[in-house]
């Protein structure tokens, strides 16, 4: 099942419009390179100014990803590495009305966060379900 994930660069104050542009250019290219289903320009949630002609308004920065979710997790990692050396505060992440800002944590800080939003979070192995199961089929998977 694909899901669409909104990433935002998150410029400095310094940071004008066209280098974002190009900035969000080169993520995007780079986010291309996985097997997405689809990565396009994200839109602006803001209305369009009276008088001008009407269509919808792309936010610059924002890039909207559309993957499977083990390939979200890929391009949250990349999203990850691509922000070392760039000069961008970080990248918000928007999947389903949640969303996070990825950042320069640790490896650790981020691998976590990364679980956690995409709900792929590794509980502790309960081993009471074998002790539990006397009917002698494997457990199901859930």
């Amino acid at each position: 099942m694909n899901r669409t994930v909104e990433l935002q660069l998150l410029g400095s104050a310094d940071l004008g419009d066209d280098e974002l542009l190009r900035l969000s250019g080169q993520l995007r290219r780079s986010l291309a390179e996985l097997d997405v289903a689809d990565i396009r320009s994200g839109h602006s949630a803001a209305l369009p100014t009276p008088g001008s002609k009407g269509g919808e308004l792309i936010a610059t920065g924002t890039i909207a990803v559309t993957a499977a979710s083990f390939v979200l997790r890929q391009a949250l990692h990349l999203v990850d590495t691509w922000l070392k050396n760039r000069p961008v505060r970080g990248v918000r992440v928007e999947l389903e009305g949640r969303s996070i800002e990825l950042g320069h944590v640790s490896a650790a800080e981020r691998e976590k966060l990364i679980d956690a939003f995409l709900g792929h979070a590794h509980p502790a192995l309960d081993t009471t379900e074998d002790a539990r199961n006397t009917s002698g089929t494997p457990p199901q998977a859930s």
